[in-house]
């Protein structure tokens, strides 16, 4: 995912280097006995968090003879400081003992892995033993994640376990102040479809001292994934006239008085989702991560009535989009392919009540009492109960279910991590009155060409 706030295991500096450089030492063309520890094969497991390290927890609690054939040794590297790629590109390629069985790649760089430079390495589905085509449909599986999952056209590569689909997540007292209700099946209809309507309600909550969002990126990646194409065809940078026109949408925000001008991920952002800003703001933009991992930890308060706690609900956003999300991957090479095709489908394709999904999307993974997650699977949270005291006793399901299906998975690229920074920086020099329109694309276009060699 947008790799929302977490715990992350960071592995010491030596360890990387000196597992890299073991890596390294292996050739792609050296035949490689099974790897063993003592008796036990060893499965390597290679992560940027420790969600999937700690989800086999789970698997070895279900399937109690995994570990007499088994041992996973797991490297976990944050993406910090852009660390986690080049290890596990190295790893990958070194091949051999020290490579990668199992790894995981996120949407901002997953396409890198499932159809850019890194593609090769990983294995198809279907030949980790998974009844690919069965699964995928009786599972209910998102198109946009199959999409960025699938190389070649037609090989299935990567699944996530998450669903990244967004809503717009808004506070029920203002709705009721500005419009007398609350109800997520008339606010759908206050904020869209269409940007259009979306300003026309920040006119009406602007009149009663509100702002509709934080900042301008609390819309941006709802333009961004709405786009019809990505920031590369054919080989060149192409602006997405929907993606051109978020610094028109910015700019209004802007001049108008709509936000408090904050930037996602700093104090001030964070400030506003327990009215501790300028004004208050009406909503944010994002998938259940968002709501689950960002504003309720900063909403300033753990039960209803503490701060905006409990205050909370989501409807269809303006446009349909995604936002971050961890796509699972298998090697080709993996001398385990058997086991490492199990434990993937039981992560990404499982529909059962014993799936890591249905244990994922109740919020039992650790036990009762956990938090309540989207998944890849329509099925799983059809059949999963979705209610939040957070949002006010409403069953998230019923939004995001659909916003899953809304999601548009053909519009990434290998490089959007970079190109969406110099994007964002020019956009906020333009509303800032320090660029003309003009000049923001140029300097946009020449920051590509300078550091990706893409014109």
């Amino acid at each position: 995912m947008k790799q929302i706030p977490r715990i992350l295991a960071l592995i010491t500096i030596c360890a990387l280097i000196t597992g890299t450089l073991a890596a390294c030492k292996k050739s792609n063309d050296t035949a490689v006995e099974p790897r063993s520890s003592g008796s036990k094969q060893v499965i390597n497991l290679w992560s940027f968090t420790d969600e999937v390290p700690n989800m086999l927890d789970k698997y070895r609690e279900l399937h109690p003879d995994f570990d007499q054939q088994y041992e996973v040794k797991t490297t976990i590297i944050a993406t910090t400081d852009g660390a986690y790629q080049p290890a596990l590109d190295a790893a990958l390629a070194g091949g051999g003992g020290g490579a990668p069985d199992i790894y995981t790649a996120e949407a901002a760089f997953v396409l890198k892995y499932t159809q850019g430079d890194a593609s090769q390495y990983a294995a198809p589905y279907a030949s980790l033993g998974i009844d690919v085509a069965r699964l995928v449909k009786e599972a209910n599986i998102a198109q946009y994640t199959i999409d960025i999952g699938t190389r070649g056209g037609s090989d299935l590569v990567a699944l996530g376990f998450q669903a990244t689909g967004g809503a717009f997540i808004y506070r029920r007292s203002i709705a009721k102040d500005v419009w007398g209700t609350d109800d997520p099946a008339v606010i759908k209809d206050k904020v869209g479809p269409g940007w259009e309507k979306f300003f026309a309600a920040a006119v009406d909550l602007r009149a009663k001292g509100y702002g509709i969002v934080s900042g301008d990126g609390d819309i941006w990646h709802a333009v961004e994934n709405s786009s019809d194409k990505g920031w590369i065809v054919d080989g060149k940078l192409y602006i997405d006239p929907k993606r051109e026109a978020f610094l028109d949408l910015s700019k209004q925000l802007k001049d108008n008085d709509y936000h408090n001008d904050t930037q996602d991920w700093q104090d001030a952002w964070f400030a506003d989702m327990k009215d501790a800003g300028a004004k208050q703001v009406f909503g944010f933009f994002g998938p259940a991560w968002l709501i689950n991992y960002t504003i309720a930890g900063n909403s300033g308060g753990s039960k209803p009535g503490e701060g905006t706690f409990g205050d909370w609900a989501v409807c269809e956003p303006p446009v349909g989009f995604f936002w971050g999300g961890t796509w699972i991957l298998g090697n080709k090479d993996s001398k385990v392919k058997d086991i490492v095709g199990d434990i993937i489908e039981w992560i990404t394709l499982d529909y059962s009540e014993t799936g890591l999904q249905y244990f994922w999307a109740n919020g039992t993974l650790n036990g009762p009492g956990g938090t309540k997650d989207t998944v890849g699977s329509g099925t799983v949270m059809s059949n999963s109960n979705g209610t939040l005291e957070f949002l006010g006793g409403q069953n998230m399901f019923d939004v995001f279910v659909p916003a899953g299906q809304f999601a548009n998975g053909k519009n990434l690229t290998q490089y959007d991590e970079s190109i969406n920074n110099y994007w964002r920086g020019q956009v906020r020099e333009y509303t800032a009155g320090n660029k003309s329109r003009e000049q923001a694309l140029a300097d946009f276009r020449q920051q590509v060409t300078d550091n990706l060699d893409i014109r």
